[in-house]
């Protein structure tokens, strides 16, 4: 019970990007050429379809932390300009949960040039159903709690995801708009003095990024940035993202780091002091893609005075490629191939 409870309050107080929001925590796993599990507009991006299984762990040595994981499918229509896909979700953290599924349609449209040439606007749209739980039958009160229901609750949300994304050569960037709709998260009201508990039903995030990569033969080096933006709580982060390629011959080898920071501190006391801590997570990452086959890690590590647990969170990634063609494109564009 005291794990669990210092659990949610660090959660809360540090702004782990993880429990505050409805619908897939954004953390690193696109870097593991899993774009579509943040843009819709992804799915279908190249000739044939795509395969990425996540499992996420943080603080080993904690009950009950916060855990994720998805599993995502995406491949273009036939010959048409169209691409489809579906992912599935479990979030858990503590008391609260949340489970759901995505549906994408996806449309791709060709801007220009010959059919060697990436330039291609494309745009997606994700509707999104989400059961989310709260387990309060542990909770326990003194007398009688209006903040306390004392059963396990669950609500049932259903919602939408929009993207755009533009492919030009090595040159990409995305836009997204998730949670879209209004949606009343009744769950944490049931039971309860409902006059005293506000309603949030404006659960929007907004996410931007853009990159490049460049060298075409052995090695390549590919920059890039993703931006963060949540409407109703302005809370705002920016990823700082470094990878490189190696052709060898079983495939293709890569690493790369990122460093997250957010906008917004949080504000602390210690028995002879006050400060104020930013979000900072560093996170290198590994992978391999082997003949059809794909696999990385990724271990984010949280810097700072004030820290829940001296533990990293841990990220595997598990990939299927199928249906591509050889080097459609004369670009080294490693998500539309």
């Amino acid at each position: 019970m005291k794990h669990r409870f210092l659990l949610l309050l660090a959660s809360l107080v540090f702004a782990i990007p993880s429990n505050a929001q409805e619908g897939i925590p954004v953390y690193f796993d696109y870097l593991s050429d899993n774009y579509y599990l943040v843009y819709p507009s992804m799915a279908g991006i190249s000739d044939g379809g795509k395969i990425r299984a996540t499992a996420r762990m943080q603080w080993f040595s904690v009950e009950d932390a916060p855990n994720l994981q998805t599993i995502n499918a995406n491949f273009r229509i036939g010959e048409s300009n169209s691409g489809v896909g579906a992912i599935f979700f479990n979030d858990a953290n503590g008391y609260h949960s949340q489970t759901g599924f995505k549906a994408t349609y996806a449309h791709h449209l060709k801007l220009g040039g010959d059919g060697r040439n990436l330039n291609q606007l494309s745009f997606g749209l994700s509707p999104t159903y989400l059961q989310s739980s709260l387990d309060e039958s542990e909770f326990v009160s003194v007398g009688p709690d209006d903040a306390i229901a004392g059963i396990k609750l669950s609500e049932g949300y259903f919602n939408i995801d929009l993207g755009f994304s533009y492919n030009l050569m090595e040159f990409y960037a995305h836009v997204a708009v998730t949670n879209l709709l209004g949606s009343k998260r009744n769950l944490y009201r049931y039971g309860k003095a409902n006059d005293n508990i506000p309603v949030i039903d404006n659960l929007r995030r907004y996410l931007f990024s853009v990159g490049y990569v460049f060298g075409k033969q052995e090695w390549q080096f590919e920059p890039s940035v993703l931006f963060q933006l949540s409407e109703f709580t302005e809370e705002k982060t920016i990823d700082l993202n470094a990878k490189v390629y190696k052709d060898v011959d079983f495939g293709r080898i890569w690493g790369g780091l990122s460093y997250r920071r957010s906008f917004d501190g949080a504000q602390f006391a210690t028995s002879d002091s006050f400060g104020e801590q930013r979000l900072q997570l560093f996170t290198p990452i590994v992978g391999a893609n082997i003949g059809n086959f794909m696999v990385s890690y990724n271990y984010s590590y949280q810097t700072g005075d004030i820290r829940f647990d001296s533990g990293g969170f841990h990220q595997i990634t598990l990939g299927y490629d199928f249906g591509q063609k050889e080097r459609k494109y004369d670009c080294y564009c490693p998500a539309a191939q």
